[in-house]
């Protein structure tokens, strides 16, 4: 595997479910370790009664994006703790456009509950190293919990837009789903916020 990013640790670093440690590192991610966080995610929301994503991730869908080294694996000690993919463009946002990283398919495992604030961080790190003035993520819009937690994140409302397509997926036939756009400044620091994201987009 690819070398790892390290980040500074911002606590204890003994990790304790629920609390906001910070990762020991990201890394380029590899299709079955990124599969296997995405369905454990998909199952929880799934659980919830949340149909957002599929019950399991083809790993197709994913490879495309970790072959062009988008996706990266977050580690805290010598485990996998979650999963993100950050690019830099998207065609939801094609009406405000200006210099951004785009976040989607971040998850987290159970037990790292707490680290999804904090890939968020790394997440508007790497824009602000890349020059980009926000770094930007969309949900669906229905879903109350995950807006109010972006919010609490430092995320602003955008707009609300149509997508089509299965779960977990972009196209222009299946389904469609509304989702709301979010966006945080770059600059900006994040309120504290408890709890996790546990998965998401």
């Amino acid at each position: 595997m690819a070398h790892t990013i390290a980040v500074a640790r911002r606590a204890s670093s003994a990790w304790r479910p629920g609390v906001p440690s910070a990762p020991s590192g990201f890394a380029p991610g590899d299709v079955p370790a990124v599969v296997a966080v995405l369905d454990h995610a998909a199952a929880r929301l799934a659980a919830a009664g949340i149909r957002r994503w599929p019950r399991r991730f083809d790993p197709d869908w994913v490879r495309p994006a970790v072959d062009r080294g988008e996706t990266w694996l977050v580690w805290i000690g010598d485990s996998v703790a979650g999963t993100v993919t950050l690019d830099w463009q998207d065609r939801l946002w094609t009406d405000h456009a200006v210099r951004a990283a785009y976040v989607h398919r971040l998850a987290v495992e159970r037990w790292a509950a707490g680290a999804g604030i904090l890939v968020l961080d790394w997440a508007a790190g790497r824009a602000r190293d890349r020059d980009a003035t926000a770094v930007r993520l969309d949900c669906v819009a229905a879903n109350a919990g995950l807006r109010a937690y972006y919010e609490r994140a430092g995320f602003r409302h955008r707009g609300d837009v149509e997508v089509g397509g299965a779960p977990g997926q972009r196209d222009d036939g299946g389904p469609r789903t509304v989702v709301s756009r979010y966006e945080r400044s770059v600059r900006m620091s994040p309120d504290a916020v408890g709890g996790d994201a546990g998965g998401r987009q």
